[in-house]
């Protein structure tokens, strides 16, 4: 067995800091969400403008650099390749990023909207277009722009600077070799925080989902047995496949994530109103491009602020605190590829994917809302999705998919979230001892179940989400770090008189291997 590969003054810090928030939750849930809630009504009244701001700022950051000179930079050495093929890394990056919360709000949501719409009158044609508008907005572009610059920063520092893959290296333009003292010390400990929570409460909101699943088709129980016994059954499945690394486990569960999704998101399409899915994908994608620059500024200055709160800011900064999770873990298959390649991809494949997705099932919600029987408006949220599917044929074998989509989503998000844990960790190592990925997994598994029995998800949610805030901060002085890289690189490349090359078709020999200008 490999001996432990420990970062003390990383490591240590963050299992004290997910304890102690752990027994605050446990034993003090109460006056935990209490705290929290205040804490996030601070925010919100006095820091929205920041989280608004610095958000629109990732979005435009990335589209520039899509188009700047710095593209053809490759993510790694001029003759690397990328590891994975591109359904491969499609698959991971969908997964790590939205997989589960998707299945979970893709109905949800637009019905929320439908039925409490912040600008139109509800329950009409109006607010069915609206919230869809609305819903696209909070899953699409600039969630993924948020983990665009953290991917993006950790490939090129690790990659092609031969830095370690964790948070810290990213601000090694700015701090020198201070990265490796107190200061990375605390970005790593903090994004560890985010990452174990963040995957902690999306594995109870997935088992309640699939235990209302459970519930639906064979009459099982939806209480807090059935849930803990879910959450030790996926971390389980999560512990096999980290065990078995990420080319047999997480690459090979993804795929199968995408297939069993893809099947079940078209099974809707094509047994459900499906000319009026066609028309609403075009007419939703038109509205939110349309009206993404009022909507990424929008603030609700002049009401009451609250519908704002509990809505996009509370994406924003979830988004933000399970960055440094989600974009490691794009950063650490995403080797070899060009950074205008990475954008492009991760910007937009994912994205596109999102919006149908989105359109079928939420659209397929509010047709039936709309011109149908209804009932799915005034439901349980985590019940949602199947009184959707009970209204097509084979409700029961799509059911069933349904939960395993949300189960398959929910081990490749806890394995990947414990291989970013454990590079953080051990130092930025990418290739960990298993035993401490499994170590990770298991401590998911525990801090999940013990929040769910002792209803202290909700707190310890809010807590994640307040750390987006010095999180948000830290994602902007990362931009100004990676575009000082970038223009620092480009500027030497220009004195040498030295391309980016490209790779050669095959078949063929490049006429200047050397990859500089005669």
């Amino acid at each position: 067995m490999r001996r432990l590969e420990l970062s003390l003054p990383v490591f240590v810090p963050a299992i004290i800091v997910i304890a102690v928030f752990v027994i605050f939750g446990v034993f003090f849930s109460e006056v935990t969400a209490l705290a929290f809630d205040r804490i996030q009504g601070g925010i919100v009244r006095n820091f929205g403008w920041f989280y608004i701001g610095s958000v629109a700022f990732f979005l435009i950051f990335v589209i520039a650099l899509l188009f700047s000179p710095f593209g053809k930079i490759r993510l790694g050495p001029d003759d690397s390749e990328p590891e994975f093929s591109y359904l491969s890394w499609f698959a991971m990056l969908f997964s790590a990023g939205m997989g589960i919360g998707l299945v979970f709000f893709s109905v949800a949501e637009p019905i929320f909207h439908f039925t409490g719409s912040p600008t139109v009158e509800s329950g009409t044609p109006a607010a069915a277009q609206e919230a869809m508008r609305i819903t696209f907005f909070h899953w699409g572009l600039h969630a993924w722009a948020i983990y665009i610059v953290v991917g993006l920063s950790l490939a090129y520092f690790s990659f092609r600077k031969g830095l370690p893959l964790s948070i810290r290296s990213a601000f090694h333009p700015i701090l020198g070799d201070r990265i490796h003292g107190p200061i990375g010390h605390l970005v790593d400990v903090l994004a560890i925080f985010g990452t174990v929570f963040g995957v902690a409460t999306s594995l109870g909101v997935g088992v309640m989902q699939v235990n209302a699943g459970l519930g639906t088709l064979f009459g099982i129980a939806v209480d807090e047995t059935v849930q803990v016994i879910l959450i030790l059954l996926i971390t389980l499945a999560a512990t096999v496949s980290v065990a078995l690394g990420l080319d047999k486990g997480i690459r090979r569960l993804s795929n199968f994530n995408m297939f069993a999704a893809a099947g079940l998101v078209l099974f809707v399409f094509a047994v459900g109103p499906t000319v009026f899915i066609l028309n609403a994908w075009m007419e939703n994608t038109g509205n939110y491009l349309q009206s993404i620059v009022s909507t990424t500024f929008w603030l609700d200055t002049y009401g009451d602020g609250a519908w704002h709160g509990d809505w996009t800011l509370f994406y924003w900064g979830w988004w933000i605190a399970w960055s440094p999770f989600v974009g490691m873990f794009i950063a650490r298959v995403s080797r070899g590829r060009t950074i205008r390649e990475f954008i492009a991809g991760v910007l937009l494949a994912p994205a596109a994917f999102t919006t149908f997705w989105l359109t079928t099932f939420g659209n397929s919600a509010l047709h039936r809302e709309l011109f149908g029987e209804g009932g799915i408006a005034g439901g349980a949220t985590e019940t949602m999705m199947f009184t959707l599917l009970e209204g097509f044929p084979l409700s029961a074998l799509t059911s069933i998919v349904a939960m395993v989509v949300v189960v398959a989503f929910f081990v490749t998000s806890s394995d990947s979230g414990s291989l970013v844990v454990d590079m953080l960790a051990s130092g930025g190592n990418t290739d960990p001892p298993v035993v401490q990925r499994v170590f990770w997994a298991v401590l998911e598994g525990l801090v999940a179940a013990a929040l769910l029995l002792t209803g202290g998800i909700a707190a310890l949610q809010t807590a994640a989400i307040t750390t987006g805030l010095p999180f948000a901060a830290v994602l902007v002085v990362m931009c100004f770090s990676l575009y000082k890289a970038l223009s620092q690189e480009h500027r030497e490349r220009g004195r040498t008189r030295k391309v980016y090359p490209a790779r050669p078709r095959a078949g063929t020999v490049p006429e200047n291997p050397g990859g500089v200008d005669e």
